[in-house]
């Protein structure tokens, strides 16, 4: 009889999942994204005070890996990191494996971890994780350090490496790694920023950028100067490597550079660009069709030669629905359109290219007053 009803109760508990489940799914939506699901939620997390920051990358044809954080009541912005799978190009989704672990020990220090990045570099059958790691006592993750694992089997099973770091500074990492070829070899670009004001009054905060040959060793590339330096806090930058020079544009999240949290006035991103391989950077300008009011934003160049650019529109911190934009080799920036709007919070978007002109989504969504609860996937086609 125990047994039975050891039965029942996990399997009305499985029912309630899926109908809270179905419910945010199939919530009223508009936007340009197709297929939108939820591929993860906090009730099946019971641990978790909330779940954010993903990353997507293609291992191989409709074989998808998405990894995200698990939050630490308590804390801003730490916890685990795990990922999971989908083999089907997102239709369906595995149970998670774990990436980092905030329970686990190293001698006397426990780390929190955040904001996953994955990679996969080209013709190689290894799959890359980093992510920003500090000791877990820390009030938020600020004054982190870079960590990685690699999978070798697809995201299903993860592997700890320890980098050499010949930047050894804090930093905080959320837009994707770039390849460049110099000199016939790969070149890898991860856009960084520092932010150590919150704990020091003396501290900075600049966006940089590192550079790698192998993955395993970083050195500091280049900074993004500004005109009045401080004046804007240029942070969380995604970069693209826009033409067959090899150029790179880098747009940046911005706030004010003297106020914790504001936005600029107008709210803009600003954009800086490179033609050395992000050794060193044009003086900071803004983007005055692209909307930012302090909150991470996608950018990114197709195979088809067109940029795209994916927003929370609203006011600083509102964070509700996603717009984008898209940008023409030879023209201008279209008009606002509309990426996923269900009157519900929606933040973080990552995006991968499947195809030239077909991109796969993740980002983390909440409700009508809560954020990152879920993690969602959707499919999106580019159009001029």
């Amino acid at each position: 009889m125990k047994h039975i009803l050891t039965l029942i109760t996990a399997l009305l508990l499985a029912l309630a999942v899926l109908q809270a489940k179905d419910q945010v799914t199939n919530a009223p939506t508009t936007g340009d994204v197709r297929d939108v699901r939820v591929v993860r939620t906090a009730d099946q997390e019971p641990r978790a005070s909330l779940l954010g920051q993903p990353s997507i990358a293609l291992w191989r044809e409709k074989h998808l890996v998405v990894a995200y954080q698990k939050g630490i009541a308590g804390k801003t912005d730490m916890g685990s990191i795990d990922a999971i799978v989908s083999s089907n190009d997102g239709d369906s989704w595995s149970i998670p494996s774990t990436i980092f672990d905030h329970e686990q020990r190293h001698g006397a220090i426990q780390f929190g971890y955040c904001n996953a990045v994955l990679y996969h570099p080209p013709g190689q059958e290894v799959l890359w994780c980093f992510a920003m790691r500090c000791p877990l006592n820390y009030a938020d993750s600020e004054d982190s350090h870079l960590a990685a694992a690699y999978s070798g089997d697809g995201g299903r099973s993860w592997n700890p490496v320890e980098l050499a770091m010949h930047y050894t500074g804090p930093l905080v990492i959320l837009g994707e790694i770039q390849r460049i070829i110099e000199n016939g070899q790969p070149v890898y670009l991860l856009p960084a920023h520092r932010n150590t004001k919150r704990a020091d009054p003396l501290g900075q905060q600049e966006q940089f950028v590192l550079r790698s040959t192998s993955l395993l060793d970083w050195h500091l590339g280049g900074y993004v100067p500004q005109e009045k330096p401080g004046a804007v806090f240029l942070h969380e930058g995604q970069i693209a490597v826009h033409n067959e020079q090899q150029h790179l544009k880098m747009v940046m999240r911005t706030a004010e550079g003297r106020k914790e949290g504001g936005a600029l006035n107008p709210p803009r991103a600003w954009s800086s660009s490179s033609t050395d391989g992000g050794k060193t950077w044009s003086i900071a300008q803004e983007e005055p069709e692209l909307w930012n009011t302090v909150s991470e934003g996608w950018f990114g160049q197709s195979r088809t030669g067109t940029q795209l650019y994916v927003y929370n529109d609203g006011i600083a911190w509102s964070r509700m629905a996603l717009r984008y934009k898209v940008k023409p080799a030879s023209g201008a920036w279209s008009d606002e359109r509309s990426f996923f709007d269900a009157g519900i919070h929606n933040s973080y978007p990552t995006l991968i290219e499947t195809a030239p002109g077909e991109f796969r989504a993740v980002w983390d969504s909440g409700d009508e007053k809560r954020n990152r609860r879920s993690i969602r996937f959707g499919r999106l086609t580019l159009k001029n």
